[in-house]
């Protein structure tokens, strides 16, 4: 398959973002960055504030060869680490590798896989100095030398090392395991606006958003506040147990329906989902298959939900 291709196939509808409060989703129609012979957005899915729109594709391309964050991470193949902790994690001889100290905005990856790796923006590593969020969209060849990692921090009370490596988050109800993907506004602040500081603000929002959903719907607000508070980890706070019952409570019904529809959809291409809150436009994700559409939708419903929480907390979406 041919990069390029692929690239423009994901990259379609985050051209398309900036138009996106200006477009008004209707069952049939497409964002004005694409074709109407290639995209179709179908009737919507709803639930409570959170509505998104199925797309499906008029072409449909093989994605097996590629490698998900999730898969490298957990076999093995893939090493995310702090600069200047690399030499020890390569499986082969390279170039002559510099040592540099741990950098915030930086990390180092190498992918010792037979197969190229698809990194997504938004896709939220933990462990090392601070937990990262990565912050744009690429393809890392297969057997790699060690790529620098542009990526942006999601933990600023914390520069102390737990782990050499990065690693997947635990597990979650809903059996959903794997690198954590941060809401649509942390990710926009990372990947379009590329501003540490303005994503240090969303994880500061979305944490105190999160304090108030459950202080007002938990089974124990208390502690689950307290909690919340005492941690300046995005993934801590979405991992938290009173916050998990809140996003799946939102999560499920959605993710049930549209795993439906793929299953309908199957041979017509479902590729990707525009996402709205309160009728208004905030996202939208398209892949090149409908197999790396349903790899990566147990994460990004969940994230989309957590957005949706926020909204319902009186917070709402930044511009």
């Amino acid at each position: 398959m041919n990069f390029k291709t692929f690239f423009a196939v994901v990259l379609v509808l985050v051209l398309g973002l900036p138009f996106a409060g200006r477009w008004h989703a209707q069952a049939g129609t497409a964002p004005p960055s694409t074709s109407t012979s290639e995209y179709k957005v179908l009737a919507p899915i709803r639930h409570g504030s959170l509505t998104v729109f199925p797309i499906v594709a008029a072409k449909s391309f093989d994605t097996s060869e590629f490698l998900t964050l999730d898969e490298g991470l957990r076999s093995g193949d893939v090493v995310v680490t702090e600069s200047g902790s690399i030499r020890s994690m390569m499986r082969r001889h390279s170039r002559p590798i510099p040592v540099e100290n741990a950098q915030v905005n930086q990390l180092v990856l190498v992918n010792n896989s037979k197969r190229p790796l698809l990194l997504l923006a938004g896709e939220i590593v933990t462990g090392g100095k601070q937990d990262r969020v990565i912050g744009k969209d690429r393809i890392v060849p297969a057997e790699s030398d060690p790529i620098d990692l542009s990526v942006f921090c999601v933990e600023p009370g914390r520069w102390v090392g737990t782990s050499d490596k990065f690693g997947i988050a635990p597990g979650v109800p809903g059996g959903v395991s794997g690198a954590l993907m941060a809401a649509p506004s942390v990710r926009s602040k990372a990947m379009a606006d590329k501003d540490q500081t303005k994503v240090w603000s969303e994880v500061k929002r979305a944490q105190t958003a999160m304090a108030e959903t459950v202080t007002v719907a938990g089974e124990f607000p208390v502690p689950a506040a307290r909690e919340i508070g005492e941690t300046s980890s995005y993934a801590r706070v979405m991992h938290n147990s009173e916050v998990q019952k809140h996003v799946d409570s939102m999560a499920e019904p959605i993710q049930h329906s549209y795993e439906s529809v793929i299953k309908q959809l199957r041979d017509r291409n479902a590729v990707g989902v525009v996402v709205a809150m309160n009728g208004q436009i905030i996202w939208a994700d398209i892949f090149a298959s409908t197999n790396l559409l349903e790899k990566y939708w147990p994460k990004l419903i969940r994230s989309y939900a957590a957005e949706a929480g926020w909204h319902e907390s009186g917070t709402g979406v930044s511009g």
